[in-house]
């Protein structure tokens, strides 16, 4: 197996991946807050997970992963009251609609999406850990996280605590980066009509940092390979989660490798709701963009790296995308008639691995530029030999091969053949189609139907008869 390596946010530096367990790698990413539409920012990261996913199958990994779900926390509280709404109610048509987007972007599903509301016994019984570990106190019903007695706190983010006022505290689930502040795990209910749980440690509900680490455990029983996220979450809320799951379970790893990936921005700022400079996937798609040259765009930066987003950016994506798919086309055109495997004297492979090259550059902590010019050299490669008419048949299904491995990676390419049928063939169909009709062959004038659609056209009873058109 060849090698991957990731810059660790912990070490901050690039290492070697060693699972624990190869056949089956366990991730976890930190999901959307479900109160709106994901923004494209959001969407970049959930991309990045999903090129992690995807390289880790090339890699001949078997991956275990999860995404969660935040149901609760002081938006969707904000936003339910001011509804009428409960959490579930409010938030059900938020989670299918980042579900939607998921789909739309050729996002492959997870093993694992746990909803926080559902880990609530998991999130007490860490705190009670915590509580017999000696870092937890209360204050007016809330129970709070005592940084200064867990003596790791910053190793991630490499924040400075040694001039933190002790017992300063944060009851809001989000604060400023760098204000180092104790943090609340239990909140007691501040207002009429607040979601609450009644347990053991008393009524309330959980703090926004709390509800990974449970989740993390009841998914996975312990700690995991690989954990993601925005770089904005890595201080607090990932330093957080391991001040948790470690302050209540010192004998355990919680992660081994942590993955940040960066912010998207428009205009050189920071895409974000707060900001109110942020489009949202259906935005996009509403004034004509295509999913896949979306998800082309938010790849096709390294996800360390900022990527500004840009109309005109799409609009390059949309090029580059229509650049690989017309020599694909230019190869299917070339290629034999038969189907599915486009020749039945050539046995495609139904799989087809990544060549070296590509492997090597995703193993070089997901370098998608590198990737992105191996690709395109083979499309300039393989126009070459088509313009130069210097290419065999197995030749040209054997660049298809690669290119259906290519897209294992990309996930915006069409590899079914383009077939241009005259009018005068079109013509013939519908008459077939009119004739069963009449003899009441209902079974043969459905067929011929489905068929014209396949071809892309709707028939129109008009004044004048029966017309068609293409789509």
């Amino acid at each position: 197996m060849k090698e991957i390596r990731f810059h660790n946010s912990l070490s901050g530096n690039k290492e070697v991946f060693r699972p624990e367990f190869p056949d089956r790698v366990r991730v976890y990413s930190c999901g959307p807050t479900v109160y709106n539409f994901a923004h494209l920012g959001n969407l970049r990261a959930f991309l990045f997970v999903d090129l992690l996913r995807r390289t880790l199958v090339a890699f001949g990994y078997k991956p275990d992963m999860t995404m969660n779900i935040t149901d609760i926390d002081d938006k969707i509280i904000r936003e339910s009251l001011a509804q009428g709404k409960g959490i579930r109610e409010f938030t059900e048509p938020w989670v299918k609609a980042f579900q939607e987007d998921l789909e739309s972007l050729n996002i492959q599903k997870l093993e694992h999406y746990p909803r926080a509301t559902d880990s609530i016994p998991s999130m007490v019984e860490i705190i009670k850990h915590l509580q017999n570990q000696g870092l937890v106190y209360e204050k007016d019903g809330s129970l709070y996280y005592s940084i200064s007695k867990f003596k790791n706190y910053g190793k991630l983010s490499k924040i400075d605590v040694s001039g933190m006022k002790t017992g300063t505290r944060y009851d809001t689930d989000e604060y400023e980066k760098d204000d180092v502040r104790d943090f609340v795990l239990w909140k007691f209910p501040k207002q009429d009509g607040e979601p609450s749980w009644e347990t053991e440690i008393g009524s309330g509900r959980p703090g926004w940092h709390l509800e990974c680490s449970a989740m993390v455990r009841d998914v996975y029983g312990s700690g995991v390979d690989i954990h993601t996220g925005g770089v904005d979450l890595t201080f607090p809320h990932h330093e957080n989660e391991i001040a948790q799951s470690e302050g209540a379970y010192p004998e355990e790893s919680f992660v081994k490798y942590w993955l940040h990936s960066e912010h998207l921005l428009v205009n050189g700022e920071k895409m974000a709701k707060s900001k109110g400079n942020f489009f949202t996937l259906r935005d996009l798609v509403k004034e004509g963009a295509e999913p896949r040259n979306i998800r082309f765009l938010l790849l096709s930066a390294h996800y360390r790296s900022k990527l500004n987003f840009t109309k005109e950016r799409l609009e390059e994506a949309s090029q580059s995308v229509s650049k690989i798919q017309n020599c694909i086309n230019r190869l299917l055109e070339d290629s034999p008639k038969a189907e599915p495997a486009f020749d039945q004297d050539y046995e495609m492979d139904s799989n087809p691995r990544l060549p070296n090259e590509f492997l090597g550059a995703l193993g070089d902590d997901l370098n998608i530029s590198k990737f992105l010019s191996l690709v395109f050299e083979l499309v300039k490669d393989s126009n070459h030999y088509l313009d130069k008419g210097k290419i065999s048949r197995e030749g040209i299904l054997h660049r298809l091969e690669r290119f259906i491995a290519i897209d294992s990676i990309l996930g915006v390419l069409s590899f079914e053949r383009k077939v241009e049928v005259l009018d005068s063939e079109i013509d013939e169909l519908v008459r077939q189609r009119q004739e069963a009709r009449k003899n009441k062959n209902f079974a043969e004038a459905d067929r011929l139907r489905d068929k014209l659609n396949e071809l892309g056209i709707i028939l129109e009873d008009t004044k004048e008869g029966l017309r068609w058109k293409r789509k």
